[in-house]
């Protein structure tokens, strides 16, 4: 039997693909598009006809800017037509240390989605040694979008949400995107999702730009109320099954998902105040020379 001088590795890297060991793009869907387009969520082949009504989609995001930081929350439904699929789907996670996403649409695909983001932000960091500009990971991700868009017109439309800190100016900042994969950058807040018409009417009321953290992530659970309240396929806070909005702060520090007692205490905060004010707490209409309120007494 003839001695392997070779080792382990060469051995192993002999039987690999040329394309695995050959430089190429830090674009890790780039790579999978060129070896196995099949495994992208957009090159997947669908029977004819619209498949939007057959699977669920989740619906109501929101994202606010507060000085140091940028916060997302999402409401915990998703539906299938008229009918309830589930009570307590999860629409925002990490995206990388310093920046999260939110989905709307197609809950299956956008999900696949935000995996294949995440994967591509580290395969970007391990190949070129760095993270991307949120810039870059903005473009990255509406890439993604424009690369479903072939589903998306089968009704299987994904529109994210993107935000996160940016170390470069020190501010929060915050990305929409259309189903074709255009981008923009927001100003303060927005919303998607089948809700977001109400949930940005609520945030113009109760947005200021010097909110703090608790403060900021009272405000989006007061939006998302009032999303559910005027938007069946967006659900509020379920008191009787303890399942309450997932809130997601980011910072120079880095990102983290609110902890569940924390976020239950708010939401209970804001279901308390809608036994009083049922439409919800008024925006302080400032008279020339009076004391400005708080915002958190706004929010509440």
């Amino acid at each position: 039997m003839t001695e392997n001088h070779h080792g382990p590795a060469q051995g192993l890297g002999a039987r690999l693909p040329a394309a695995y060991l050959t430089p190429g793009s830090s674009s890790f869907s780039d790579f999978v598009a060129a070896q196995a387009p099949d495994l992208l969520p957009g090159r997947r082949a669908l029977p004819a006809g619209s498949a939007g009504d057959l699977a669920p989609h989740g619906t109501t995001i929101v994202a606010l800017t507060f000085p140091g930081g940028v916060l997302m929350a999402g409401d915990r439904r998703a539906t299938m037509g008229n009918i309830i699929s589930s009570r307590d789907i999860e629409k925002v996670f990490p995206a990388d240390e310093l920046s999260c996403v939110g989905i709307a649409g197609t809950a299956g695909l956008a999900v696949e989605m935000v995996r294949l983001f995440q994967l591509e932000l580290e395969h970007y960091e391990k190949i070129e040694g760095t993270t991307l500009s949120m810039q870059g990971k903005a473009n990255r991700l509406s890439a993604l979008i424009r690369g479903n868009l072939g589903l998306a017109m089968q009704g299987l439309a994904v529109v994210p949400l993107f935000a996160g800190f940016d170390a470069d100016t020190g501010e929060g900042r915050i990305f929409s995107y259309d189903v074709v994969g255009g981008r923009g950058e927001e100003n303060g807040f927005h919303a998607v999702g089948s809700g977001s018409l109400f949930a940005r009417g609520s945030l113009k009321k109760l947005y200021r730009p010097d909110l703090d953290a608790r403060t900021a992530a009272l405000v989006a659970l007061q939006a998302l109320y009032d999303a559910a309240d005027d938007d069946s396929a967006t659900g509020g806070p379920d008191l009787t099954r303890r399942i309450f909005p997932i809130v997601h702060v980011i910072t120079a520090d880095g990102g983290a998902r609110l902890p569940e007692a924390e976020v239950n205490v708010l939401a209970e905060e804001v279901v308390a105040g809608r036994l009083r004010l049922p439409n919800g707490p008024q925006a302080r209409v400032e008279q020339p020379g009076a004391a400005p309120g708080t915002a958190e007494e706004d929010a509440r």
